[in-house]
């Protein structure tokens, strides 16, 4: 009973009862994904140095792993789109949670605009590009016109978060990324799974009954979820985060069991919820911030292997051709014509005309039609897998540059206060926490300014690793740390007046800053 005999027998036991995953297997799989997120995370160190999007560094990855690279061959479509489905509806939870509703509530009927009217414009556009200069048949260039057409979720979060534009750009770019997968899964899969395709006016009308249903279900979860999360008090901090992604998550399946979109449902769930003031909303915050790179990392390496990179030489050329006409003809026509009745000035539409980044979305939406064994369905894989690696490339690095040369970036704005919420149950009150950031208008401020609702007090303040109580005449620096304790009355309104002390300095509210 000894070495070999005793590491055997799981094995054999294993293949004796005809399981195919052995404890030996587990642990090859552990190592070989432990290694490939650590050069994950260090791809995200590289690209933030280099400007490279981190979506290709991801695929990279995938494509060094694989069948031209050290020899792992993968060609499970079906798995792919399983995981990409998953991890889409992962990164939209994650999205839906930092969209902040009094950004995106005055630009919703752009977003909507945008996400509906300016996805038929872009297909028609993109089809008709496709078909007269490429030379494709109407089908496949309606399929891969409607899979390019979505602008990508985790693309648009993370770069426009990092670049300081106008609050109306990137709401209605970020409500646009968040809205517009819905509709354009609900086409691809119509237009593959059919030879051919019915009325107009039917497709319209089940794709308005599916995202009509979406809606429904996410809003619904969305504020059950948050009401049961304000009222039951976990017995750990920990357990709110789970919680808070379990709900959106859940918000996806019912959606997609109620045949309508799950994705609608769980980006309008994890919205209601990110603006409900839950506790320990930027843990939970971090924690989806975890897992979307997680999911992000996990579907570029995955369509990285699912791709053979010598196959792709002949369609570089229609990749290019397509992709130009998507971006230099399609996007710019959908966003004026979506736009027109909204009166946004001619800068703002050239912006978000360049700022429709395309990610992994188009490639898994591509992998629809290779599951449904749609005629020609490698070759417009390869053409949609092409466009984005290129148009990546041209695109999510000049973002930042192009919105300074449009006069657009604003260098000095101040970044948003991250408040920590803590409920203090048996005294009824609650305990907020936050930083000040170096570029907050709250640096300077004295703490009598801060003039908080009675009912709330800054008692505490850590600086430079040391605490003490302040005093009203207390200046605050940058890279202090506040403990304010305000009783349920008016946590709220403390929270409200503390986030426009940190965006208008110490006269907000008197000058009309909120």
């Amino acid at each position: 009973m000894r070495g070999g005999q005793v590491n055997s027998w799981p094995k054999a036991r294993a293949e004796a009862e005809g399981h195919t995953l052995t404890v030996d297997d587990l642990n090859r799989l552990l190592l070989i994904s432990s290694l490939i997120l650590i050069a994950a995370v260090a791809a995200v160190r590289l690209a933030s140095r280099t400007g490279l999007p981190s979506l290709l560094l991801y695929m990279g990855i995938g494509v060094a792993v694989g069948e031209d690279g050290l020899g792992l061959a993968f060609d499970d479509a079906m798995f792919t789109q399983v995981v990409g489905y998953a991890a889409l509806a992962v990164i939209l939870a994650e999205g839906g949670l930092g969209t902040k509703w009094s950004e995106i509530r005055p630009v919703l009927p752009a977003a909507v605009s945008l996400s509906l009217l300016g996805v038929a414009i872009s297909v028609g556009v993109v089809a008709t590009g496709a078909h007269y200069l490429v030379g494709l048949d109407w089908r496949p260039s309606l399929i891969i016109a409607a899979v390019v057409s979505s602008t990508d979720a985790a693309a648009v979060f993370s770069v426009l978060r990092k670049v300081p534009l106008p609050k109306r750009v990137t709401g209605t770019l970020e409500a646009e990324s968040g809205f517009n997968d819905a509709p354009v899964v609900l086409l691809v899969v119509a237009l593959s799974t059919s030879e051919t395709i019915g009325p107009w006016y039917t497709l319209l009308g089940t794709i308005a009954l599916e995202l009509a249903i979406g809606a429904a279900v996410g809003v619904a979860v969305g504020f059950l979820g948050s009401f049961g999360l304000r009222h039951v008090a976990l017995p750990a901090s920990g357990l709110y985060p789970i919680a808070v992604m379990a709900i959106a998550i859940g918000a996806y399946a019912a959606g997609a069991l109620a045949h309508g979109s799950g994705f609608l449902a769980v980006y309008l769930a994890a919205m209601v919820l990110g603006n409900s003031k839950l506790p320990h909303s930027s843990a939970t915050r971090g924690f989806a911030d975890g897992l979307g790179w997680i999911a992000q990392i996990g579907m570029f390496v995955l369509l990285g292997l699912l791709v053979t990179p010598h196959e792709l030489a002949d369609d570089i050329l229609p990749a290019v051709i397509i992709g130009l006409v998507l971006t230099v003809v399609a996007r710019p026509a959908e966003v004026v014509l979506s736009l027109l009745p909204f009166r946004i000035p001619w800068r703002e539409q050239a912006l978000m005309s360049w700022a429709g980044l395309r990610g992994a979305v188009p490639i898994i939406l591509a992998t629809i039609p290779m599951v449904e064994g749609v005629p020609e369905n490698q070759k417009m894989f390869n053409i949609v897998f092409m466009l984005v690696i290129v148009y990546t490339l041209v695109q999510g690095p000049t973002l930042p540059w192009f919105a300074k040369w449009l006069d657009l970036g604003d260098a000095e704005a101040a970044y948003d206060l991250g408040i920590e919420s803590a409920p203090l149950e048996r005294l009824r009150g609650h305990l907020l926490s936050l930083s000040v950031p170096a570029r907050s208008r709250m640096v300077g401020v004295e703490v009598g300014e801060l003039r908080l609702p009675k009912g709330a007090a800054v008692t505490l303040v850590v600086r430079n690793g040391s605490s003490f109580v302040p005093a009203p005449e207390t200046v605050l620096r940058a890279g202090d740390e506040l403990l304010v304790v305000a009783t349920d009355d008016v946590r709220d309104v403390a929270e409200k007046r503390l986030r426009s002390v940190g965006r208008g300095g110490k006269l907000a509210g008197w000058l009309g800053t909120g």
